[in-house]
């Protein structure tokens, strides 16, 4: 870390001495203040609930600025990477700092091919399931049990043994949301096939059947492959911050990628899609296009309780990049499938002109997020609403992966430990049954 010319001095008004706090650079982005010797040298924490105002670690992966808009992966912009690049040469990114050369690209593409296909008893896992089993349950569960197959790359703090995991994780993940579906609707699982992309693959275990060959549609394996890139990591939210706690206890890799796809489960967080597209359904349900405007007053009504989902976001302050792309991509795949008309769709595309054009969602910034367009476009390709977070938490895998190495690397990580602002009793003495 870099440190700042500039100090901070922190003074009591009750007469304790005051103290210098050192501050240190990014790179870019805000400055940060060194607490560290605070509680040892004053005997006082900082309280920060939700920790909006509290850098947890140092990393050099991924970095936003909500006021501008701007998403940053090991500093490429999103936008660069979603139109030049694949999902895979973003993995490469992220997990190894730097985007592959040609020759890097095939070797790292035929090393993750090669561990697509998953133990068969993976299968008798699946069966423990009930087939009505929402995907994130069957998810958390799946890569949870990866440890006990692979006892060979559990070792944490063994680099060689995290880089394995990472790349089984990677490969393994598509194969195992495509699993987690066939089993969901009966029928039988498709093995993955060699020859083709990482997404035209997953496209294939999802949506081919042994009936008759499964021929990608190139239009519909680029819009996957760029949600996979849009939601490939985003700097420390809960899920990828739940990672970073869980893998400092020194629990093994899948652990705590199993722990990331628990919280990212969260209809606040990989569940946002999920809602989005459920709060369409459900205005559609109540008479479409034509009620829109009843259903937008009811938003603005602090007391109804009605909330507008995929709208906004916690860190962008601006619009979201991710969205603009997703966009793009949204308008492609209708066009592709002709779906243009379908009501649903007139639907989110005519509350999406309200939220951009009126002056309630213009002045509180509630743009159309990602969340919005990727589920809409999920739904397109035939992704049921029930997948869509088990689909995120594939394409955020390697963020979560590329963060906990990072974190482990890292000399000065320590296992998490918050604290607390205590507001229970004091201590009291427990009295017979009898006085209670």
């Amino acid at each position: 870390m870099t440190p700042s010319d500039v100090k901070a001095t922190l003074s009591f008004s009750d007469g304790s001495p005051s103290m210098d706090l050192p501050i240190y650079k990014g790179s870019i982005g805000p400055d940060v203040i060194d607490i560290r010797k605070l509680y040892g040298q004053t005997g006082k924490f900082t309280y920060d609930p939700g920790f909006l105002s509290t850098a947890s670690c140092n990393s050099s992966i991924t970095y936003i600025d909500g006021d501008k808009g701007e998403l940053l992966y090991r500093g490429y912009p999103i936008e660069q990477l979603a139109t030049q690049c694949d999902f895979l040469d973003t993995c490469h990114l992220l997990l190894y700092g730097e985007l592959p050369n040609l020759e890097q690209q095939a070797s790292f593409k035929k090393l993750v091919t090669n561990h697509t296909m998953v133990n068969e008893q993976m299968q008798f896992f699946l069966r423990g399931f009930r087939r009505d089993a929402h995907p994130m349950a069957v998810m958390t569960g799946l890569v949870g049990g990866l440890s006990a197959f692979y006892h060979d790359s559990t070792d944490i703090n063994n680099p060689k043994h995290r880089e394995i995991s990472a790349i089984r994780l990677i490969a393994k993940m598509p194969t195992l949301v495509a699993m987690a579906y066939k089993y969901g609707i009966g029928q039988p699982y498709i093995y993955p096939k060699n020859d083709l992309s990482y997404s035209a693959n997953f496209m294939r275990m999802m949506f081919g059947t042994p009936c008759e060959e499964y021929a990608p549609n190139d239009v519909l394996v680029r819009a996957i492959d760029r949600i996979f890139i849009l939601h490939a990591d985003h700097e420390q939210n809960a899920s990828t911050s739940t990672v970073r706690l869980c893998g400092s206890s020194g629990t093994n890799p899948f652990a705590a990628i199993a722990a990331g796809v628990a919280c990212l489960w969260g209809p606040a967080h990989g569940g946002a899609n999920e809602a989005a597209l459920n709060m369409l359904e459900d205005i559609q349900r109540n008479g479409g296009v034509e009620r829109i405007g009843e259903f937008i007053k009811q938003v603005k009504d602090k007391n109804s309780n009605v909330k507008l989902m995929g709208f906004g976001h916690r860190v962008y302050k601006n619009y979201d990049p991710r969205a603009k792309l997703m966009r793009e991509t949204c308008h492609e795949v209708l066009s592709a499938l002709g779906l243009h008309d379908d009501p649903l769709f007139k639907l989110a595309m005519a509350l999406e002109k309200i939220a951009l054009e009126d002056e309630y969602f213009v002045a509180r910034k509630l743009y159309p997020n990602v969340d919005f367009y990727s589920g809409i476009v999920q739904r397109a390709i035939g992704i049921p609403v029930s997948l869509f977070t088990a689909i995120f938490a594939l394409a955020r895998t390697v963020g979560w992966i590329a963060q906990l190495n990072e974190m482990i690397a890292d000399p000065e990580y320590k296992i998490g430990r918050p604290r607390q602002l205590f507001v229970g009793s004091k201590a009291r003495d427990v009295k017979p049954i009898g006085e209670r």
